[in-house]
């Protein structure tokens, strides 16, 4: 399967959806606002492929955004843009620049994998961090048990190891889902309806591709 570009989508929010056969299922609604090739990359040039786009309209007034972008959004005489994203892609599926992509770039049934920031949680603890059992509810356990329990060895090698799972932040970090089928699109109103669940809160910012394990 040949590599293309995503689309940068914001999400709207969940909802129910009857399929054909009258079967109830949990979609995620994301809309895509009109994505625009801002910046290629050349093997030639570069050393690799890639396809930048810019989406989603941004409230800053032009003088507000960094020197380099706004020699990027002169050129293409659009306003500024809140997401510049770059996709890699093979050589034969490079956009010119200043060419425009909307939710026609995907078809219905097709699988996708989503890319966003996981809703932040806050400090927790292990149990609800790493889903930890806690220690025995019974005599003898003093106010430990929802604690993790030992994270050591012995004297040797007297540390404890990077990545030890234990309480800390939770959420709030970059979450791939794969494998989301498209229900349908809705090109009148720029929507993608995928059946499932959108890591992120209300209104962030989506990253849908081309789904790697399936077509």
């Amino acid at each position: 399967m040949t590599k293309r570009t995503g689309l940068i989508a914001t999400k709207i929010g969940n909802s129910s959806y009857f399929d054909g056969s009258g079967k109830n299922l949990p979609v995620t609604i994301l809309k895509v606002s009109d994505c625009v090739v801002s910046n290629i990359k050349t093997q030639e040039k570069n050393g690799y492929t890639s396809v930048q786009l810019a989406s989603i309209d941004g409230k800053k007034e032009i003088k507000k955004v960094k020197k380099p972008q706004q020699k990027i959004f002169a050129n293409l005489k659009i306003n500024p843009k809140k997401v510049l994203k770059e996709f890699r892609v093979d050589p034969e599926n490079i956009l010119e620049i200043g060419s425009s992509l909307n939710v026609s770039h995907f078809k219905q049934n097709q699988f996708v994998d989503v890319t966003s920031t996981s809703i932040g949680k806050g400090f927790a603890g292990a149990m609800k961090r790493h889903n930890f059992g806690g220690l025995r509810a019974s005599h003898g356990v003093s106010i430990s048990h929802r604690s993790h329990g030992s994270t050591g060895q012995n004297q040797d090698p007297g540390k404890v190891f990077k990545g030890k799972k234990m309480a800390g932040h939770m959420g709030a970090t970059k979450v791939t889902i794969q494998n989301l089928k498209i229900i349908e699109i809705d090109e009148e109103n720029n929507l993608l309806v995928i059946n499932g669940s959108v890591p992120g809160k209300k209104n962030s910012i989506i990253i849908i591709k081309d789904a790697v394990k399936k077509s």
